[in-house]
């Protein structure tokens, strides 16, 4: 809980301050609010270790369906940085090259996935 705490205030100051160099200076609210961003994501990060340990420990247990696992990483990767770039790019008021983010993390996506829509296929047409 401590590090959620911690997160909440890097946010809620990093709020405030773009916000009262706004109005003055857009370019100083812009890269306070791409700095906090950063610290927010560099306070996750720890998080992330102990995700991976467990899914290292399910590899375990899959045996041969790790590569799904390995899949299932990727796309989540992939999904959070896409958001956390296109939320800098909307809030630096480039809306249009944040949708683009997006609709290219949604290809990305689809592209690392198809392995697994593939499997499925090959165990449905034996099945057949």
């Amino acid at each position: 809980m401590p590090d959620i705490v911690k997160i909440g205030f890097v946010g809620i100051i990093g709020a405030v301050l773009a916000l009262q160099f706004k109005s003055q200076k857009p370019e100083f609210g812009i890269c306070i609010g791409i700095v906090s961003s950063i610290l927010i994501v560099s306070l996750g990060i720890g998080k992330l270790q102990g995700i991976l340990e467990l899914l290292g420990r399910m590899k375990n247990y899959l045996g041969d369906t790790h590569p799904y696992i390995t899949i299932l990483i990727k796309v989540v990767g992939i999904t959070y940085i896409c958001e956390f770039c296109s939320g800098i790019c909307r809030d630096a008021g480039y809306g249009t090259v944040a949708q683009q983010i997006e609709i290219m993390g949604k290809v990305t996506v689809l592209l690392a996935g198809l392995p697994v829509l593939l499997a499925v296929v090959e165990q449905m047409y034996l099945f057949i």
